[in-house]
């Protein structure tokens, strides 16, 4: 590991946005607008910010609409390959479902395409690249949800309490990560499974194998909520 770019961002686009309905009947969450644009280009600027020069988004519901925001298959300049899923694979399935798309990478990074946030995303990379982990998860140490345990070496030693690890501290998982393209390996095709039990499941296997780093900085919204989203739109981004 010693060329830090990461090249290719992986954004989840498919999901149904079912607790944002009826916004979402005829629109997917990620194209939702706040402040006058799209929600998923907030993610595309912020993973601009570390050189990434690729997006692959993954595509379901309503999938038509991503083409007729993105008529020209880019942001920016930035190229989007689209990668449709007939059938609704979650995020483990949806990440083994692009491998052909990743083979050159040896590296990827992947960003739920449903929250706006300005964390700093370096300390991100250098803490995957310093802890040679597989996986490396970018964690809040506020939030609705403090289910992903790390330890005092910054290795995540339990999520949703499967392992019974305390560590030093439950964390928020801020929906961003840093994967190794060898990971997919632990993966099936075709099956439809949340990327969380294969950590589990790789945490088990190599208690040094999943990495985590604790960043506060900036602001982070999940646009999980009609309340939640419609606060959002009211500031000032």
């Amino acid at each position: 590991m010693t060329n830090k770019q990461i090249s290719t961002a992986f954004i989840l686009g498919a999901g149904l946005g079912t607790r944002l309905r009826p916004l979402t009947e005829n629109t997917p969450k990620p194209l939702l607008p706040v402040g006058g644009r799209p929600i998923i280009t907030y993610a595309m600027a912020h993973l601009r910010d570390i050189g990434v020069q690729r997006f692959i988004i993954n595509t379901h519901h309503c999938a038509e609409k991503y083409q007729e925001v993105f008529p020209a298959g880019n942001w920016q300049g930035i190229p989007i390959t689209f990668r449709h899923e007939p059938t609704l694979l979650d995020t483990g399935g949806g990440i083994k479902n692009i491998e052909d798309l990743i083979m050159q990478d040896e590296r990827i990074i992947v960003y739920n395409g449903d929250i706006i946030t300005n964390l700093p995303l370096r300390p991100l990379v250098d803490r995957h690249f310093d802890l040679r982990t597989q996986v490396t998860l970018a964690l809040r140490s506020r939030g609705p949800l403090l289910n992903v345990n790390i330890d005092s070496k910054g290795f995540i030693c339990d999520m949703r309490n499967a392992l019974k690890q305390p560590g030093i501290q439950r964390c928020l998982f801020a929906g961003i990560y840093i994967l190794e393209t060898t990971f997919l390996r632990q993966l099936s095709a075709g099956k439809i499974e949340s990327i969380v039990l294969p950590l589990i499941e790789s945490i088990k296997a190599n208690p040094c194998s999943i990495g985590g780093i604790v960043v506060d900085e900036g602001f982070w919204y999940d646009l999980g909520t009609i309340e939640e989203y419609n606060k959002l739109r009211q500031q000032n981004l």
